[in-house]
């Protein structure tokens, strides 16, 4: 039997009384010196999966951290546990670092968080040093990030893979969020030997997701705001600017707030950052720099004043509210003009695989947006979590919406699907219900039953009964890097005129400049990526 078992570290060192979710079995896989990939909500305790096995392993454990505000969270809590714990990083002076290069010389450091760059920099020198020391563990956190599917791509991240092997130690790599095509990209990517992958459950029971109309969102905000003054919460804006001038109004407004975003001076976000942790102020209008590894249990809300670029950084920010599992509430305010806007900052230049990865999962987005089917059953899909129920407690399943009688709707997808020998993503299978004379739809195509079978509906309104097919399960997409749809169990019954489908009438509260019949977002973004190809 080890000296110390890890629910002793656990109850003694970090103060919980039991585990969470898989946690026991990833430390004991760990301690027997394996490969492992995590994935763990936001707030479900990740990082103790690595910090309690660095204090039972002999020698020192190496963190992979991509922000240094994420890395100074981690270490302060650490030493508050007592435990020696240490960073490098580009914001301390020569005289810092050579105090902790001199206590990782002594051996007085178990756990040295270190920014990917740091490792995989053209100076070799510090990873020479760290070859001479003993070193028990590598874990590399926020792993997404390695993956090009992944949506906060580094390619520092993807030089891991021969650090990993120089250093030869056992690899954890961890994150909150990772489609099956992220994670199969993980292992790959860092080569780590016969792994056993952990895959928590994404479903944050506590939390309450509703999305409303973007038009007049400061007033909703303030009805929102009027039976929280109490509580603590998130507000996220696109802008720097955004997060000043509305944490200003909120202030005039008689509520507590304060802005932080990345151009703010190192003094000013941790002040802030203190008076938030604190209850000194209820309220942190923030960019996405704000909330990686922030350890505050009772924020209550999360508001995203725009659109975010992605399901997974949605996912992980609406993670942050209701970490101590008590009712919380994730508000966004939409609109398909913020969709609109944001295709040119999700494309990543020079980049054509990388930004057609990014458009698409803007797309998801904007699905998310106008989902009139359960926004949880749909979170839970996304990262490959099966959810076959609606989970009655999101603003949707809440929601008398009027429903009609679908079945032919229905029943020419799923014969166009068919036709189409499944071989098909969503765009083309719209054009080809709505008889396009595109020259992108294949002439053989154009010869069978069902096309043009739909040319009574719209692009948009065919997207959304489409859409809420997929959420019915009358329809899947695979998993492949170019989805395609396909039938599912649920289908065939329909074709035949067994069962009956009822869908959602076709009812949008966007805002007016974006009721034209723009064209689909998925397309457009596709065109300009072809029109760029052909410009190379």
């Amino acid at each position: 039997m080890r000296k110390n078992e890890p629910i002793d570290i656990l109850r003694s060192t970090f103060g919980y009384k039991d585990f969470r979710f898989e946690q026991k079995q990833i430390i004991e896989r760990i301690l027997s010196k394996q490969d492992t990939l995590v994935l763990m909500p936001t707030g479900g305790g990740k990082s103790l999966c690595y910090q309690i096995p660095a204090l039972l392993l002999d020698g020192l454990t190496i963190v992979v951290s991509p922000l240094i505000s994420l890395m100074k969270d981690q270490v302060d809590a650490l030493r508050l546990n007592g435990i020696s714990a240490a960073y490098l990083n580009s914001s301390m002076d020569p005289g810092e670092q050579s105090q902790v290069i001199q206590a990782l010389k002594n051996d007085e450091i178990k756990l040295l968080y270190l920014a990917p760059e740091r490792l995989v920099g053209a100076d070799q020198r510090f990873l020479s040093f760290l070859q001479k020391r003993n070193i028990s563990l590598l874990a590399v956190d926020e792993a997404h990030c390695i993956s090009q599917w992944g949506h906060d791509f580094r390619p520092e991240y993807g030089m891991l893979a021969e650090v990993r092997q120089q250093l030869n130690v056992p690899t954890v790599a961890l994150t909150a969020t990772a489609d099956q095509l992220t994670r199969d990209d993980i292992l790959v990517r860092l080569r780590l030997k016969d792994p056993k992958v952990y895959v928590s459950s994404f479903n944050r029971a506590n939390i309450h997701y509703q999305v409303a109309p973007k038009r007049g969102s400061y007033s909703k905000l303030l009805d929102f705001l009027t039976t929280r003054r109490d509580e603590s919460g998130i507000i996220y804006v696109l802008s720097r600017a955004s997060t000043e001038e509305l944490a200003q109004k909120l202030n005039e407004d008689g509520h507590q707030a304060v802005p932080y975003h990345a151009k703010l001076d190192a003094a000013t976000k941790e002040r802030h950052q203190e008076m938030f942790l604190r209850d000194e102020v209820k309220i942190v209008v923030a960019t996405i720099a704000f909330g990686m590894g922030i350890n505050k249990s009772n924020v209550r809300y999360v508001v995203h004043m725009d659109v975010p670029k992605n399901m997974e950084g949605y996912y992980q920010e609406t993670g942050r509210a209701g970490r101590d599992g008590l009712p919380s509430n994730a508000l966004l305010f939409y609109s398909y003009a913020d969709v609109m806007k944001l295709q040119s900052f999700v494309e990543v230049e020079g980049n054509q695989q990388q930004s057609e990865i990014m458009l698409r999962k803007l797309q998801e987005m904007a699905t998310f947006g106008e989902l009139r089917t359960c926004r949880r059953k749909y979170i839970l899909n996304y990262f490959g979590e099966d959810a076959s129920d609606e989970c009655g407690s999101c603003d949707v399943c809440q929601t008398d919406y009027q429903k009609f009688d679908g079945t032919t709707i229905a029943q020419k997808a799923l014969s166009a699907v068919a036709r189409l020998d499944e071989r098909f993503g969503i765009t083309y299978v719209i054009d080809f219900l709505r008889g396009s004379q595109s020259e992108k739809i294949w002439d053989q195509h154009k010869q069978l039953k069902t096309y043009g079978a739909g040319a009574d509906l719209s692009k948009k309104d065919w997207r959304r009964y489409l859409d809420d097919l997929l959420h019915l399960d009358y329809l899947r997409k695979d998993d492949g890097k170019f989805p395609v749809l396909k039938l599912t169990e649920k289908s065939w019954p329909v074709l035949r005129g067994e069962e009956k489908v009822m869908l959602v009438e076709s009812i949008s509260e966007r805002e007016e400049d974006a009721q034209k019949d723009v064209v689909p977002l998925e397309e457009e973004l596709m065109s300009r990526l072809k029109t760029q190809r052909l410009q190379l």
